[in-house]
């Protein structure tokens, strides 16, 4: 193998799944991909997948790569351990120091929702754009920020938390909100996440039964949705408010609704201070690959 890295290694660390891609270093061309199964609840099984995957893909290519890593967390600041993460068997880990050690070189940990908004702003939906704000909307809702390609983080490791603060201009029948997993009542992900929208609903059918419900013509599905489209369009309008992004780049499960990309522009403006709305919305130039990708493109040229 060659002495200096040729190529980027993205692994993605899902709660079902660990995805692992390998892209040219200089145009970001995929070369190789590899999946296996997550190992449910077991640390050392989480170190000796990801250096599988790592050795696999190098042994493929014959050559060395630089390892970023997608985590359903973050590694503190203040600990060097991982924090909030939905695969908890991570948490209170030094998960960066471990695979350094496993895999011999150093690596960089990012959010996966960071990851995500790293690849759309890289060389996805938010190419070229100054400031974009990737969005997560799946079994949680979360977000990443990036700004002139540099994506960032803060010194508590939670830019782009937005899933977490309260539903903003809430509606009587929408305070104290269902109780969220964080402790706290009425945050954004309790409404906008896969959970949020099939509780929200009736709790009979998933999100993507409502969607294709709506489509179908029930009208108690076409209500949900709508109280989902004008929630959502709050939730980004105080993002857009604070931030001001360009683009606004939707990913996870949800995002694959078309019609959220109509309806909550023509929304949003009711709420963003401004006399008009120049921020795009969009779906993700590469879909469920975009975490992986991000991963890959922690480390820069």
């Amino acid at each position: 193998m060659a002495d200096s890295p040729s190529l980027r290694i993205g692994i993605d660390l899902g709660g079902t799944k660990t995805e692992a891609i390998a892209i040219d270093r200089r145009d970001g061309r995929e070369l190789a991909r590899l999946r296996v199964p997550t190992e449910q609840g077991r640390y050392d099984g989480t170190l000796t997948t990801i250096a599988g995957l790592v050795n696999g893909l190098e042994s493929r290519l014959g050559a060395t790569g630089t390892v970023g890593i997608g985590i359903p967390g973050a590694i503190s600041p203040a600990s060097g351990l991982v924090k909030n993460a939905n695969s908890t068997w991570l948490i209170g880990r030094p998960l960066d120091r471990d695979l350094e050690r496993v895999l011999k070189r150093p690596v960089r940990i990012a959010n996966d929702a960071d990851c995500f908004a790293l690849s759309e702003a890289t060389d996805g939906a938010g190419a070229g754009a100054a400031i974009v704000f990737g969005v997560i909307l799946g079994t949680g809702v979360g977000g990443g920020l990036v700004a002139n390609g540099r994506l960032l983080a803060g010194p508590n490791a939670i830019a782009g938390e937005w899933g977490h603060n309260p539903l903003p201009w809430p509606t009587d029948d929408e305070r104290p909100g269902p109780p969220c997993y964080c402790g706290r009542s009425g945050c954004i992900e309790t409404f906008l996440s896969g959970p949020g929208l099939a509780r929200d609903h009736g709790g009979t059918i998933g999100a993507a039964e409502i969607a294709a419900a709506a489509k179908g013509g029930d009208a108690a599905a076409e209500a949900a949705l709508v109280r989902y489209e004008r929630r959502l369009a709050r939730a980004l309008a105080s993002v857009i408010n604070i931030l001001d992004p360009h683009v606004v780049v939707l990913g996870g499960g949800l995002s694959g609704m078309e019609r959220l990309y109509r309806t909550v522009p023509a929304l949003w403006g009711d709420y963003v201070f401004s006399d008009r709305v120049d921020t795009r919305l969009s779906p993700p130039r590469h879909g469920d690959s975009s975490g992986v990708r991000g991963a890959a493109w922690l480390w820069p040229a």
